[in-house]
This record gives structure tokens, C-alpha cells and sequence, in this order.
């Protein structure tokens, strides 16, 4: 698959069939996720791969009532999720020196991308899932402290085709020319 049509047609997926994906496709996704850039390079992702029925249930147990994606998680095969190192991305001396902190959250996106494209390549669907208890997670996965849950991946063959994703705002409506505000 090409990257643009990868782009184009990559849908947030909530129904899988039973298909079990497996260990070679995780293996690929990570491998994507893995060449995502960073702040200097820090790395600063993991990724813990569920693939325990009662941990699954334990994981999505941590979801907001309600959260549309419970029914995909409990479904899916196999749950990646999405953590990252603090203190390290957007920091020197362990400090915060951007204006924005928590850069991890930029780093770890990239590398979130990466991962849900590679699924798409291969066939498989994906939901950025972050409507939870992230502390309830973190703790369920014993995820240390100095790491942050950031999101759920649940990941499944996609029940049915695609379909056409939602309007876009054209190009004109949020780039600007040298200074915001001036159309290009």
C-alpha cells in the first residue's frame, strides 16, 4: 500500500471479526512505531501487548462508562498499549524546557501513527483509545512510576470495508502565509 492512499483511506475500526492476530503483525506494527522520530532522539514510548482475555477485561475495565470502543476491546485479539517515559522528552535535567510540557505526548503520537498505518498495510484495524482511568490502567499493567499510560490500541481484522471518512476542512481554512491570519 502506498502512503498517501494508507493516509486517505486508515479509519479508527470498533468491530473485528474473530480473527487472532498475529505475533509476526504485532511484531511489524512495533517495528513501525519503533522508527518514529522523538525529542533527541529519547525513545521515550513502550508498549505493552495484551493478549490475556481477563487482562483484556481488565484493561478495558479502566474505560470510561460508555466509552464506544469497550465492545472492540473486549473483542479484539490483542490490546497495544501505549505508554511513555516522563521526564525525558521536552526536558533537560529531568525539567520541562518547552513552553508545553508533557512532549512525550508528541513523541509517543508519531510513534501511535506509525504503528496504526503499519496495521492498516497489513489488513488490520485500530482505535486510538484514551477515554479511560489512565492510573487504573497503569496499575493494572504495573506500569512503574516515572511512566504514563497514554492510550489504548486495540487491535482486530475490521468486521466490514471501510468506509468514506468524514469531511475535512479544506487547506484554506487553517494554513496561513508567513503570518497567521494571511491566506496562502
Amino acid at each position: 500500500m502506498e502512503l498517501t492512499e494508507a493516509i486517505l483511506t486508515r479509519r479508527s475500526v470498533r468491530k473485528f471479526t474473530d480473527y487472532s492476530v498475529t505475533d509476526t503483525e504485532i511484531t511489524e506494527m512495533i517495528e513501525a512505531a519503533r522508527w518514529a522520530p522523538s525529542w533527541a532522539n529519547t525513545q521515550v514510548w513502550e508498549f505493552v501487548v495484551v493478549r490475556d482475555k481477563a487482562l483484556i477485561e481488565q484493561v478495558t475495565g479502566t474505560y470510561v462508562d460508555k466509552n464506544p470502543a469497550t465492545r472492540c476491546s473486549l473483542g479484539a485479539s490483542a490490546l497495544i498499549v501505549a505508554c511513555a517515559k516522563t521526564g525525558v522528552s521536552g526536558c533537560y535535567g529531568g525539567k520541562d524546557v518547552t513552553k508545553l510540557p508533557n512532549w512525550f505526548m508528541f513523541d509517543l503520537g508519531m510513534a501511535v501513527q506509525n504503528l496504526c498505518l503499519k496495521a492498516h498495510e497489513l489488513g488490520l484495524g485500530t482505535v486510538v483509545v484514551g477515554l479511560m482511568n489512565h492510573e487504573a490502567c497503569r496499575k493494572v499493567l504495573s506500569v512503574p512510576d516515572g511512566y504514563e499510560v497514554v492510550c489504548v490500541l486495540p487491535v482486530g481484522k475490521p468486521f466490514a470495508a471501510a468506509k468514506t471518512g468524514p469531511p475535512r476542512k479544506e487547506p484554506e481554512n487553517f494554513v496561513h502565509l508567513n503570518t497567521f491570519g494571511t491566506p496562502r
